[in-house]
């Protein structure tokens, strides 16, 4: 199978132990794609098949025309150009942070080593660890490991580097200093990368494209803001579901320490994220801080308000609640609302909403 000029396709079908997995999947050849379920879904093990290190009974993956695994084909792990990055970081003890990055530099050619080579100035700059060069792995906090780790992973130049769940182990500051990074990451690496998790906050921050998965099997994927405003997969369910929307910052006020950004569907007041006006960021506007109303609000402190329209109604995670999914000038958002609330409002698909918007978070 071919990789098609705006994406990537991939399909894998069999039995790992008891566990079945029956997978398509397209993604896109730059960008980070996110592999979204809960524990036990199939994440790893399709992470896994990417690498060669589960082979199923049906498999077809080609990148940049060279055949990975098709009905003849199967190529081993250490012939795969890959970079995969684990949950604890792994580095060798005995090696310093130098000497960590470039192990991996002996599989290369000479032509690919030279290049890499080139390369780890920059990219150990990216990853902010150009100070550590001569520590010891037992010197580093869990979040510096882990920096190392991708850097490892990303100057043996491969085609696809895989993440599984990358944070998992670190802690909530660690993780915290790590994000940036990965996020930095996301807007200059020019390969694809599979991305596991399943906290949705890493998906809103991280993912520019989203599988979900269940039961060893693709419930859905597509373009992020789309996938997480459908009303007809689980993630609706998360405490933290919401719409995550690039947009651009267009006015600062620094009396009140706000930022006004501009999407497809309008602008929103946010807190001010400390960026020049032009820059891009993303916000995540959560399901639980948007409200409806038939008409825009006069002297209430939600100050943003945005003309909608009702696309559908789904049951929530509780007979009290239901999810109504609006049209915002074609950006879908999704409400939380009390099923009560909606009979009172009439709401059904068509009809004119004004959406309140009581908070927006800043993710990027």
């Amino acid at each position: 199978m071919r990789a098609r000029e705006t994406g990537l396709a991939a399909r894998f079908e069999g039995h790992l132990g008891a566990f079945k997995l029956d997978v398509d999947l397209n993604f896109p050849v730059n960008g980070i794609t996110a592999l979204f379920g809960v524990s036990g879904c199939g994440k790893t093990s399709l992470l896994r098949c990417f690498a060669g290190l589960n082979r199923l009974q049906t498999g077809h993956f080609a990148i940049d025309g060279e055949v990975w695994q098709d009905g003849t084909t199967f190529l081993l792990p250490h012939r795969r150009a890959v970079g995969y990055v684990f949950q604890q970081a792994n580095l060798f003890p005995h090696l310093s942070v130098h000497d960590n990055l470039v192990f991996g530099l002996k599989r290369l050619g000479r032509t690919e080593r030279n290049v890499a080579k080139d390369r780890f100035d920059q990219l150990v700059s990216l990853l902010g660890i150009d100070h550590l060069l001569e520590r010891a792995p037992r010197k580093l906090s869990g979040g510096e490991r882990q920096r190392v780790a991708i850097g490892r992973a990303l100057l043996t130049a491969p085609k696809l580097l895989l993440m599984d769940e990358p944070l998992s182990a670190l802690d909530f500051e660690a993780k915290r200093e790590i994000l940036p990074y990965l996020d930095g990451l996301r807007k200059t690496l020019s390969i694809p990368v599979l991305y596991v998790t399943h906290a949705p906050n890493e998906v809103a921050r991280l993912a520019d494209h989203i599988a979900v998965l269940e039961n060893g099997r693709i419930l859905a994927s597509g373009p992020l803001t789309e996938t997480l405003a459908r009303l007809d997969l689980p993630i609706r369910r998360e405490e933290g579901a919401g719409v995550a929307i690039d947009a651009r910052i267009i006015e600062i006020d620094s009396k009140w320490h706000l930022a006004r950004v501009a999407f497809a569907g309008g602008s929103l007041w946010v807190r001010d994220p400390q960026k020049p006006v032009g820059e891009m960021v993303r916000v995540m506007v959560l399901a639980r801080d948007v409200s409806l109303a038939l008409a825009p609000s006069r002297n209430v402190s939600i100050v943003n308000h945005l003309p909608a329209k009702v696309l559908e109604i789904a049951d929530g995670d509780h007979p009290a609640v239901v999810a109504v999914k609006v049209d915002v000038g074609g950006t879908p958002l999704i409400a939380r609302l009390t099923a009560r609330s909606a009979a009172a409002l009439a709401l059904e698909p068509g009809k004119p909403v004004s959406a309140q918007i009581k908070s927006v978070a800043i993710v990027d």
